[in-house]
């Protein structure tokens, strides 16, 4: 925050604490955006019945391809508000995430026989956000630096 010649500090409304928002609840927040909008497209995608997708038949985890769809594409608009909701730097949105995310990783990994190569990086696109979500600020953190700067 910037300080006047009197004292005064700008940018933030008197009696309110900053949320603690790092560099990777920001990335975390970006890549379950990003992840959300490529579920929410291989949702649309598996729904429609597109030949792009393998189907096969041997396969433990076996649901019909327009069922999957629907829950990557619920999955998808999830991450997309929850996403959204992280760049506020609360608490409650971080673990929202990191639930969303773990769910997203499990539909990926049961989604792997039918789009392999695609299934894989978003499974590690949700393994980042996860890991991002947890390495972020804790409460902690933001009242330690909280009383650093008005030390």
């Amino acid at each position: 925050m910037a300080s006047h010649v009197g004292g005064v500090q700008t940018g933030a409304a008197p009696g309110r604490a900053h949320r603690a928002v790092s560099g990777w609840v920001v990335f975390a927040a970006v890549m379950m955006i990003f992840g959300g909008a490529m579920n929410l497209l291989q949702g649309i995608s598996a729904i429609r019945t597109d030949n792009v997708f393998l189907v096969t038949r041997s396969y433990i985890f076996q649901f019909d391809l327009s069922g999957w769809g629907w829950v990557h594409f619920a999955i998808g608009i999830a991450l997309l508000v929850a996403g959204c909701a992280v760049f506020t730097g609360a608490m409650w949105a971080r673990v929202t995430g990191v639930v969303l995310a773990g769910l997203a990783l499990v539909a990926n990994f049961l989604w792997l026989p039918y789009y392999p190569v695609w299934a894989t990086v978003l499974l590690i696109l949700d393994a980042l956000v996860i890991w991002a979500l947890c390495a972020g600020p804790s409460r902690g953190d933001a009242a330690r630096a909280e009383a650093g700067r008005t030390a």
